[in-house]
């Protein structure tokens, strides 16, 4: 069963956004307490002394100022669990597993393999403080020093040889991401002092997980997507789809997923887990609790965490976890090697092209707390431009995009979105309307809408051919949409994955009917 704690955040952005903000306790001390901070769960627990365990999202705190990338890997690792029935495993069970594999190119390996890849950190501008000391023979070595950083990006990629069920194809990468704010202690903003009753002696650096992406079959409106609250688990738990291997988020590790609880950004997009998939059968748009097979204990995979991770105490209290070294296989962290290495095979070249970040990490700065603010939200918003041709009587073009311009409005109460859409049609294109568009999902294969608004018809005048008069109409407009994922069509999945066809029906004026009509429209885009 999900759990339940006292302490709560907005559903998108509450924890992580504070977070983020007090990452800014780097270079950007000066700055103000952000306002709005939630304390973390009893804040009292630890008064007095430097610990931190509270803090939804914890991973690590101490004094070092330098990590390696390799121990911030091992530090905030996640948990994989199988389904019994994953081909892979060849009926292996506990410390016997050998999956996620190492790269064909690479060194067997005793344990199973799970590769990892700075993709970001975010900086402060112009901070006099070299944050990235690369060590060109072993990345992973590589250092990092928390004085200057303030988040991160960190991937996370299971590599299998094949996978199985319709489409399978040999080579198999998949991918999670995590988001990591470095927060420190005392400094002219005491942020963390602000929200905690804790205190250090010692200036301590505390690494806070505040988002986790499960990176499903590479499309991001698939992407299952858990920002941190209080009720999540570290390390987190990651599902992995039977036969197809997609990371579903599983924030309290109890082996179940459950919509608007594990993932809570664009629900009704969110993929899950769907181990019924392999089986080549034709599933419906959006993700059903009969979809994810029963998870058992001797089916999960631990990270390898460092002898001072405060996780480790945690996991030798959970249910199941007791034992987990001895009873279970732990994974061997790797650093994602460079693309070029898989060249050789196609296929496999591809799936690394399209993981790598050419050498990593991106570094970005910000130079004020709105800036890490924006970038901790980044990653929620997907492409959502459609056009279309469009004929209900008349022939036009269609267009939507989202409703605040530059990102969606999804509706919390259903989980859909709400865009704009404008069209026009006729005669030189001379008539336009504009709706307001509702629809459950942008990327189920099968779903409907509804639409209200404006269309402005231009027609003859009646006697005088050479003018025009404009009839103003309020238009309502419903019906389904099919849509067609084409990401494997280069063709057309340059501009967006989905591609669909739409029927409606169209009503002029209000209250009553003045005209009724059919619409079928056809085009890219996910609305």
């Amino acid at each position: 069963m999900k759990g339940s704690n006292s302490f709560h955040t907005s559903r998108i952005g509450g924890l992580g956004s504070c977070l983020t903000a007090l990452a800014l306790a780097v270079p950007l001390a000066a700055q103000a307490q952000p306002s709005g901070l939630a304390k973390p769960v009893d804040p009292s627990l630890y008064a007095g002394q430097c610990n931190f365990s509270n803090i939804p999202g914890i991973v690590w705190w101490g004094t070092d100022d330098q990590m390696t990338v390799q121990r911030l890997a091992s530090l905030a690792a996640p948990i994989y669990w199988f389904s019994p029935d994953e081909p892979l495993l060849a009926g292996t069970s506990g410390r016997d597993i050998r999956m996620p594999s190492n790269l064909p190119f690479e060194d067997s390996a005793s344990a199973p393999v799970v590769y990892y890849q700075l993709d970001e950190m975010v900086t402060a501008k112009d901070y006099p403080v070299q944050e990235f000391t690369l060590d060109p023979d072993d990345k992973g070595q590589s250092m990092l020093d928390l004085t200057g950083i303030g988040l991160v990006r960190l991937g996370y990629f299971a590599y299998y040889p094949f996978e199985a069920g319709l489409g399978a194809h040999q080579h198999d990468l998949e991918a999670a991401e995590l988001k990591i704010a470095i927060l420190r202690t005392g400094g002219s903003g005491g942020v963390l002092e602000a929200i905690t009753d804790a205190r250090c002696e010692e200036r301590n650096f505390v690494l806070v997980v505040t988002r986790v992406v499960g990176k499903a079959h590479g499309i991001e409106w698939f992407w299952n997507i858990s920002e941190v609250d209080a009720e999540t688990k570290m390390p987190f738990t990651l599902l992995v789809e039977e036969g197809k291997h997609a990371t579903g988020t599983d924030k309290n590790g109890d082996g179940y997923f459950t919509p608007t609880y594990d993932v809570n950004v664009r629900v009704n997009d969110a993929w899950g887990t769907r181990d019924v998939i392999s089986s080549g059968g034709l599933l419906s748009g959006g993700y059903q609790a009969w979809m994810t097979k029963v998870r058992y204990p001797e089916y999960r995979i631990f990270p390898p965490l460092p002898e001072d991770s405060p996780l480790r105490a945690k996991l030798a209290l959970k249910r199941g976890a007791a034992n987990w070294e001895t009873d279970n296989a732990v994974y061997e962290l790797r650093p994602l090697p460079p693309s070029e290495l898989g060249a050789y095979d196609e296929g496999l070249h591809e799936f690394m092209q399209a993981k790598e970040v050419v050498d990593w990490p991106k570094k970005t700065e910000k130079s004020d707390l709105q800036g890490f603010i924006d970038w901790n939200r980044d990653g929620t918003v997907a492409r959502s431009l459609a056009i279309s041709v469009m004929y209900d009587g008349d022939l036009g073009v269609a267009w939507a995009f989202p409703f605040f311009i530059v990102r969606n409005f999804e509706v919390s109460i259903s989980g859909g979105f709400i865009v704009h859409r404008m069209y026009i049609k006729d005669k030189n294109f001379r008539d336009f309307g504009w709706q307001a568009l509702y629809t459950n999902s942008a990327s189920r294969w099968f779903d409907t809408y509804l639409a209200a608004g404006v269309e402005f018809d231009k027609e003859p005048t009646v006697g005088d051919p050479s003018k025009t008069q404009t009839d103003t109409n309020f238009v309502l407009e419903t019906g389904f949409k099919f849509r067609a994922n084409v990401e494997s069509i280069k063709a057309l999945s340059w501009l967006t994955e989905f591609w669909g066809i739409r029927f409606g029906i169209k009503n002029y004026d209000f209250p009553d009917i003045k005209k009724l009509t059919y619409v079928i429209e056809f085009g890219a885009g996910a609305f």
